[in-house]
Order: structure tokens, then sequence, then C-alpha cells
């Protein structure tokens, strides 16, 4: 995004400073590493303490090859990083109409990308692993299918969790289909298909990050 708007010539620096602060990259870096382990957590899916640091470590250097200072790096820590998580986060998510709007564009990608049925325990997953709490913020629509990722739904004899329920053969009876073939099966092949023409097109000639960098990152 900085170098975009570097090329761009439209951002006033004199009077706005630099585009994306730091803060923010380093709290983008967090949504896709801690509250990620945070929403496995939340679906049931263990994730051991060594596999968590070395996500945690990835990220990391993901926070550093964007070039963000040293002292706004993550920790290579997965506990330190999720407690500074807790402590920061209701500070900054707010409900707002643009953001209800954007996560309504998101819902609607991913419902026309995975289908009837997957696209319902989809959107379900995504409540299940943020919580109804921030699901509520970012305007996540509710359904019964919910409860299907949540332990207590046992007792109904709906599914035991979310890993042997929404992500297995017994939400197929809910919702038509196997959440786990369906979601994970499109969006595998959907990557693929992003990722062979990202390394085969001949017409990128945007530069690596190391490039824009200059400081052999």
């Amino acid at each position: 995004m900085r170098q975009l708007h570097k090329k761009s010539g439209e951002w006033d620096y004199a009077t706005w400073g630099e585009p994306v602060s730091q803060k923010y990259t380093t709290g983008a870096a967090c949504v896709f590493s801690t509250q990620i382990l945070q929403g496995m957590k939340n679906l049931g899916l263990h994730v051991s303490k060594d596999d968590a640091h070395g996500f945690m470590c990835a990220w990391h250097y993901v926070n550093h090859y964007l070039g963000t200072p040293d002292k706004w790096l993550l920790p290579k820590n997965a506990d330190e990083v999720e407690a500074v998580w807790n402590a920061q986060r209701d500070k900054e998510w707010k409900k707002t109409d643009d953001g209800v709007f954007m996560t309504a564009q998101a819902i609607k990608f991913y419902r026309d990308l995975v289908g009837p049925g997957a696209g319902d325990a989809y959107i379900a997953l995504t409540r299940v692993a943020l919580t109804d709490k921030y699901a509520d913020m970012a305007g996540i629509p509710k359904s019964p299918l919910d409860l299907a990722g949540k332990p207590p739904a046992a007792g109904h004899g709906l599914v035991s969790s979310a890993a042997g329920g929404l992500f297995g053969e017994s939400a197929k009876k809910t919702v038509g289909v196997n959440p786990s073939k369906e979601i994970l099966g499109t969006v595998s092949k959907a990557f693929n298909e992003v990722e062979r023409y990202a390394l085969t097109h001949e017409q990128d000639d945007q530069p690596q990050m190391h490039q824009e960098l200059h400081d052999n990152r």
C-alpha cells in the first residue's frame, strides 16, 4: 500500500504523513497470526505449543519484511503476542457502517465461491471462530447452523465438536454438503489457480519487497 501511494503521486506526505501506520501494520499481523490461533481454539482444533510458536515466528518475519521497525515487531512467542492482542483489541475494534459493509461484501464473495450449503457452513464457522461478540461487531449474520460449531450442541445430537461437526459428515445432514471437502477443497483450488498465475504470468513487473526496501532484508 505504501509503495502504491508513493507511485501514485497523489498522497500528501506533508499533511498526512506516511500512509499505513506501523501500529496498524502490526495490528494486521496480529489478525493473521494470534487471532487465527484463537479462532482455531474456538473451533476445537488443537495446535501444539511448538506449532503455535513456529507460526508466530513466521509472522514476526512477515512483519519485519513489511518494513516495520524492530520496536514494533511481533514477538516470536505465541503466548506473549496473544496477551498483547487481548489487551489491545477492544481498544481498536469497533462496529462501524463501513466495517459492516465490507464484511457483507466478503460474505457475498465466499457464498459465491463455495456455493449453497457450504457457504452457510463457512459463515457459521466464522462466527464460532470469532465468538459472537466480534462476529456481531462485524455484522456476520446468525443462523441455526451456528450451534453446530459449538460443543454444547452435542446434547442435541447434532455434532460433538467443530472438528467432527462442521468439518465432517455429520454437518452434511444439516447443510447438504461436507464442509471440510467443499470449503477447503474449493478454497484450495482457487488458491492454486492464483498461485499458478502469479508464478507464470510474464507481465508482472512489480519489484520484490526487498528491492523496494533497499536494506538487504
